[in-house]
Order: C-alpha cells, then sequence, then structure tokens
C-alpha cells in the first residue's frame, strides 16, 4: 500500500530532552517548539506531567504549558504517565495526549514502576475521563521490537496489547523500538501481526537508531502504509530507563527518506535547521 503524505510528530521537547543532564530554559524551550511549529511540523510532543524527582529535565511543565501559545499550524501534546498527571494537565486544555505502556515487563516495572497490567489500569482511567471530553489519546507501547533486559519480543503479543488498547478507546497506537533493536525483517513481522487488528491508518512508529537500522525500518512501514512518524530533530534522546536506547532518529534524515520515496512531509529543512542551531547552544 503507497502513500502519499507522511505525519511527522516531533518528539524533542519532550523524548529528546528528557535524558538531558543540563536544564534547559523554559524561554528556550517555548522559543524551540515556535521553531519547529514554523518548520511546518505538524505535532509536536512539548512536554511530560511527569514527576519533577523522576525526570528534572521537565520538571517546568505546568510553567511551560502556561506561556505555549497556540498555533493555527502545529498540533501539541502532552505525555501522561497517569491519573495524576492528568489531573494536572487538564487546566491547560490540552486536547491530545499520549499514555504509555510497554510489552516488556521488565521495562514496565523499571519505567513505570508497575507491571504492564496496572499500566493499562492506568490508561483506563485516563480514557475514563478523556473520552468524554473528546481529547485525542495516543497510547505508546514501548520495547515493541526489543527490551535490553527480555531481549526478542513476540509481535504476536504486541499486536495483542494494540488491539485492546484500542478496543478501549486509545485513538492511535505508537510502537516503540525503545533500544533500536529492530531490523527490517522483524518492523514487517510487527506491522503485518499489528496491522490484522487496525487498520494501518492508526498506527504510528517511534524508532530509536542505536544500531542505524531505524531509516530501513520506517522505509518498510512506510511501504506498508503506516504515514505516522516520530521522531527527533538533532536525533535528540534517549530513555533514562533503557540501557542503550541512544536518541531518536533525526527528523532531517526522516525528511531526507521522504524525499527520496517521493512522499509529502510539509516540513520546510531549513526552518528545522534554525530549531536545531538552537536547541544545540542549550544540551
Amino acid at each position: 500500500m503507497a502513500m502519499t503524505k507522511a505525519i511527522i510528530t516531533e518528539v524533542s521537547p519532550r523524548d529528546g530532552l528528557q535524558d538531558e543532564k543540563k536544564f534547559v530554559p523554559t524561554e528556550v524551550k517555548l522559543k524551540f517548539i515556535q521553531l519547529l511549529a514554523d518548520a511546518g511540523l505538524p505535532i509536536i510532543e512539548v512536554t511530560s506531567f511527569v514527576s519533577a524527582k523522576r525526570i528534572p529535565a521537565l520538571a517546568d511543565h505546568a510553567l511551560l504549558m502556561q506561556q505555549l501559545p497556540k498555533n493555527a499550524h502545529a498540533r501539541y501534546s502532552v505525555l501522561i504517565p497517569n491519573l495524576k498527571g492528568l489531573q494536572e494537565a487538564l487546566p491547560y486544555h490540552c486536547d491530545y495526549i499520549s499514555v504509555i505502556t510497554a510489552i516488556s515487563e521488565t521495562f514496565a516495572q523499571k519505567n513505570m514502576h508497575c507491571s504492564i497490567a496496572d499500566s493499562i489500569e492506568r490508561i483506563r482511567e485516563i480514557l475514563a475521563i478523556t473520552k468524554p471530553k473528546k481529547i485525542f489519546v495516543r497510547a505508546y507501547i514501548s520495547c515493541a521490537l526489543g527490551c535490553p533486559d527480555e531481549g526478542a519480543m513476540d509481535a504476536q503479543k504486541t499486536a495483542l496489547l494494540a488491539k485492546q488498547l484500542l478496543e478501549m478507546g486509545c485513538d492511535e497506537i505508537a510502537l516503540g523500538d525503545t533500544i533500536g533493536a529492530g531490523t527490517p525483517a522483524l518492523t514487517q513481522q510487527l506491522i503485518q501481526a499489528v496491522s490484522a487488528f487496525m487498520p494501518v491508518e492508526k498506527i504510528a512508529i517511534h524508532f530509536h537508531d542505536a544500531r542505524g537500522q531505524a531509516l530501513a525500518n520506517i522505509k518498510i512501514c512506510v511501504q506498508m502504509g503506516v504515514y505516522k512518524i516520530d521522531s527527533a530533530v538533532g536525533g535528540l534522546g534517549g530513555c533514562p530507563y533503557a540501557k542503550g536506547a541512544s536518541g531518536n532518529v533525526a527528523t532531517e534524515k526522516v525528511i531526507a527518506l521522504l524525499d527520496t520515496l517521493r512522499i509529502e512531509h510539509g516540513v520546510d529543512l531549513e526552518k528545522l535547521k534554525k530549531a536545531d542551531m538552537l536547541i544545540q547552544q542549550f544540551i
């Protein structure tokens, strides 16, 4: 199945900065987000309503949302780890949130301090509040292509979890290759398994690039009709709870791939470089 336009979710303000030891000032983050929006990125994940103790780099999430102006061309999303985070985020009228679970029990315990089953219950509690408010909910499945502790993951098991999340009321499922373990063959197997239970339009992909396979994996996904792609300018990012989780695939590289494949994306590379130049001064 061929696609005509990719939708890039820029995750650098959240996933890109969350593991940085040096705190980026809120005013810099605001300017960074504005430059990303000016570059034409349609969706930007701007922060996470997580404990400041756990993720100090995002301790200013409330202040950021207070000062973040609406943008006519970009949609802003926030990561919500639990009900407490949702209650904190609701006053800022967020209409797009992300929730998170994992296919690896070990990773769930390290990242969310709970079991997979408990993380599903957290998501269920969040959905009970967000659905009546018509808030768009994306669900991340971490370690979909491999776990630093448990190794390879079963594609069918991941597909069944994705199906459960969709049936619960999540609007979109983002398959995360948290440690960059995926290969084109494994990626194809995963997309085949998940797309057996849902339209490809409901699937997004979130690849880290630890082994240099992210672009090859994205190409496979695109060829299979998955057009929602996460990336981070300059390849920023990692995961504080996953050993070996290097940066996200770089937005610039994704754009170059899409250009080669003659797939529209709507992102201005020169304007994107301005955002990269700004943030590199502060990390």
